[in-house]
């Protein structure tokens, strides 16, 4: 988890954005005054909430210690000094430096899984999660898949979202990051999935060799440069490599298609996500019938392609020489 130290003291950075010094008497009252901070504070909210009411509830319920789906009882509950101490370290870090709250607290959701969560990786965020808890339906038909790629893994949160869902599966986690690589590990290890997650370092599919996966899952940089250039802050604190790809930001997603049909099985599915991208990849594919899933939790973005269909994709690809 970052450490995040106050460079001004506590009670002017409270003074300044409502907040009391003095430890409240209640987690009510410290959720109260932490959804006031930070509804004021003119955030973006987007890894991992989508409001100040709910970065309120994970900021104070994690300085407490307390699980996320803490019904309404703990509100009366006294408040610790070192709890309050802890929820004001992370407004400060969340108000003052932008940071994701993910990143303060060091831990994130996915698929409705906790993750060791720091500046390694993207903070974890991506409707593939429904595709995983769905299992793939209605798409794939033939029994269960027995091997998976999670490609670009970053820390790790899809691949292993998938092995959990489905206890049979083999699972293999790439990306080029080594650092995302070692975050990927200790979420590994923190489930205990050694003996079916392996993680490989690897440029896109450059180190995979000839294996094939009957499933590839891939969240890869796909952020074009205008959206790159205008991000709210939050996103400075994000490994930059993890998030643009181009002009377009489809130099990745091109590569990906290019070569998947080399490590697909011969009715296996490519679901790759391209974010706001996908208009652009829809344009360059428009002699192409592609399929683009809609999510019922929201999201948007995912490209499904079936094996057989990727020589004709790749035959329209727009694909440096």
């Amino acid at each position: 988890m970052v450490a995040i130290s106050f460079e001004r003291g506590n009670e002017a950075f409270c003074a300044e954005h409502g907040l009391d010094a003095a430890t409240p008497p209640t987690l009510g009252d410290a959720l109260e005054q932490a959804h006031l901070a930070l509804d004021k504070a003119a955030l973006f909210f987007g890894h991992g909430s989508d409001s100040a009411w709910d970065e309120a509830v994970f900021l104070i319920l994690s300085a407490c210690a307390l699980p996320l789906d803490s019904g309404d009882s703990v509100l009366e509950q006294p408040l610790s000094d070192d709890s309050w101490q802890t929820a004001l370290r992370w407004l400060q870090g969340r108000i003052d430096d932008r940071q994701p709250l993910p990143y303060l607290t060091g831990r994130a959701w996915f698929a409705g899984l906790e993750f060791y969560c720091d500046k390694r990786a993207l903070v974890p965020r991506s409707p593939l999660a429904e595709v995983i808890r769905n299992k793939y339906r209605p798409w794939w038909t033939d029994g269960a898949p027995t091997r998976l790629l999670d490609l670009c893994c970053g820390g790790g949160c899809i691949g292993i979202a998938a092995a959990l869902y489905q206890p049979d599966l083999e699972v293999c986690i790439a990306d080029i990051d080594g650092d995302a690589l070692s975050l990927a590990d200790e979420n590994i290890a923190r489930y205990e999935l050694q003996d079916r997650v392996k993680s490989r370092q690897s440029d896109l599919m450059g180190a995979l060799g000839d294996e094939r996966f009957d499933i590839i899952l891939c969240n890869p940089p796909y952020v074009d440069a205008a959206d790159l250039a205008s991000m709210p802050a939050e996103f400075q604190s994000e490994p930059p490599r993890g998030l643009g790809s181009g002009e377009d930001g489809l130099d990745m997603a091109r590569r990906i298609l290019r070569d998947a049909g080399q490590h697909l099985r011969s009715q296996g599915l490519l679901f790759l996500e391209v974010g706001n991208s996908w208009a652009a990849l829809d344009d360059e594919l428009a002699a192409v019938s592609l399929t683009w899933v809609e999510f019922s939790e929201g999201g948007h973005g995912v490209l499904l392609v079936r094996a057989p269909e990727l020589p004709n994709i790749v035959k329209h690809l727009a694909l440096a020489e």
